[in-house]
């Protein structure tokens, strides 16, 4: 088993290993149900890593919260999560990897590829989807033909899952939410493993009952499919044909959505790329990875969160005040500007005479950024109005351009006094940040095609009992506190000796293929 290190990621510390003797550098982004080093017991996993190993030098990690890495207060955001790949990656030193995005960890290998596509060689996905068109806990209880129904409204049908699927899926997340650490979840996923004890211990030392509610929560809530266009890197969709966990049809909408992206459907009906025709699955990265589709491509354009700031009544305050007094009110106000733009990791591209223009590499921050500089105007004595929308921009050098710079210019137009107005694609993205919304309705922007939904954030103060701040307040505590003494002897076997818990998991039944039994 390969040593396991620990990178640092703001104030938490990643657990991850570093193996294979190939050219091609990639990074396994995985669920939450992640453990490094229990992994290796597993004779299946071995087998598929050890070839992916022979063109590849890999990375495995577990997210903050999961496994071995530090636990966490609140749940993750997308954006948290695509900072801890980039954690990973320097502490490894790779410069530009191939993401590999498996399952949950899908939606933030996107948003890394999106937003970052001078670090990502090629993207690859198996298992995952952009939106699972679930809203909440209660879906989950509900009449699996009336939430097919409802799916029909977002997506064509040819994307949608059938009545069957939804209930499977339906089985999982009840599963997750009253039986997480018992087997049974995970046993939705994983046909092929029978031992169910087996499957409770890799519940139990991956991830606490309230870390995995939490994250199942957000997952299904997470919507990424507007940044799917903006994707520029070469993409290879890998799909069991019979996933029970995210059925294939969503592998088809991330295929036909992302530029160029390549579709790959598997024979199998396990959700863990190592039990579903682990064979072709690796040959089929192997080609995507060495042959002519993963030629890099050279983009000036990436996704990025645009933010506009405004003083409301600027001429009139600038009459009442003076000419002097006015000018020395603008320089407070670029300093303190310039000052929350590197506190929250943003870049000020240019003033904009009344206000700034400043992007950042994901809309959590530049929401809170906002947040500061609305109470940093208010101690100047003025009021400032906010628009953020998050889209693919052209990068030119220094400055910015694109249709996501026009649209938050056009949602600032929409924006009173002290308020933050963002579009729904922000909200879409900030899922687990604890931000509280208030909707605006649904609106047009003058030179932009489309109806836009926009979205007020909550001012301080503001009451709020929605799912978002339940979800951001819900306990997420670390695995070993619900790990049982048998747990953490068995860990310490998969540190020391995990030939002998391959032996054992060789020893116990799996299930055939589906199609063969119904033959």
């Amino acid at each position: 088993m390969p040593e396991t290190s620990y990178a640092p990621c703001g104030d938490l510390s990643l657990a991850y290993q570093v193996f294979g003797d190939g050219p091609v550098e990639l990074v396994w982004a995985g669920s939450f149900a992640s453990h490094v080093e229990l992994y290796w017991s597993l004779p299946e996993f071995c087998a598929f890593m050890e070839k992916l190993g022979t063109f590849c030098r890999i990375i495995l990690f577990d997210k903050a919260g999961v496994g071995l890495s530090d636990p966490v207060p609140k749940v993750r955001t997308l954006d948290d999560r695509a900072a801890e790949i980039e954690a990973v990656m320097d502490a490894a030193g790779f410069d530009r990897a191939a993401l590999f995005g498996v399952s949950e960890g899908g939606p933030a290998s996107i948003l890394f590829a999106a937003t970052r596509p001078e670090r990502t060689r090629a993207l690859i996905l198996t298992g995952a989807t952009a939106y699972s068109g679930s809203g909440s806990w209660e879906d989950f209880d509900g009449d699996p033909a009336e939430l097919r129904e409802r799916s029909l409204s977002e997506f064509d049908e040819k994307y949608v899952p059938s009545v069957e699927q939804i209930a499977h899926i339906q089985a999982f997340g009840r599963a997750v939410r009253t039986k997480w650490g018992s087997g049974e979840a995970i046993k939705f996923l994983v046909s092929s493993v029978q031992s169910t004890r087996l499957l409770g211990m890799l519940e139990r030392m991956s991830a606490s009952p309230g870390m995995a509610r939490a994250t199942l929560e957000a997952s299904f809530r997470i919507d990424v499919r507007s940044i799917l266009p903006t994707i520029t890197v070469p993409t290879l969709v890998l799909h069991a044909h019979d996933d029970p966990g995210v059925p294939v049809q969503l592998g088809h909408y991330l295929a036909d959505h992302i530029p160029g992206a390549r579709m790959v459907e598997l024979d199998g009906t396990d959700h863990a790329p190592w039990f579903t025709d682990p064979d072709r699955c690796v040959s089929e990265i192997e080609e995507f990875l060495t042959g002519s589709h993963a030629a890099p491509t050279q983009s000036h354009r990436a996704l990025r969160t645009v933010l506009f700031t405004d003083i409301v009544a600027s001429t009139e305050r600038a009459a009442a005040a003076g000419d002097e007094r006015w000018r020395a009110t603008l320089v407070r106000l670029g300093e303190s500007t310039a000052e929350a733009a590197v506190r929250f990791d943003g870049t000020v591209v240019k003033s904009t005479g009344d206000g700034h223009l400043i992007t950042f590499e994901g809309p959590t921050r530049a929401i809170r950024c906002a947040e500061a500089l609305r109470d940093d105007a208010e101690n100047l004595g003025i009021e400032i109005r906010i628009g953020i929308h998050t889209g693919e921009c052209e990068l030119m050098g220094a400055d910015i351009g694109g249709i996501a710079v026009h649209i938050a210019a056009r949602i600032l137009g929409h924006a009173g006094a002290r308020d933050i107005i963002v579009s729904r694609t922000v909200r879409d993205l900030v899922v687990g940040s604890g931000t509280g919304f208030e909707e605006r309705g649904t609106v047009e922007l003058r030179g932009v095609p489309g109806n836009w939904e926009l979205l007020a954030v909550n001012k301080p103060g503001a009451q709020s009992d929605s799912a978002e701040v339940r979800l951001a307040s819900a306990p997420t505590p670390g695995p070993r506190s619900t790990m049982r003494r048998s747990d953490r002897a068995v860990a310490v076997v998969a540190k020391r000796t995990p030939w002998i818990l391959r032996g054992m998991s060789r020893m116990t039944p799996t299930t055939t293929r589906r199609a063969s039994n119904d033959a």
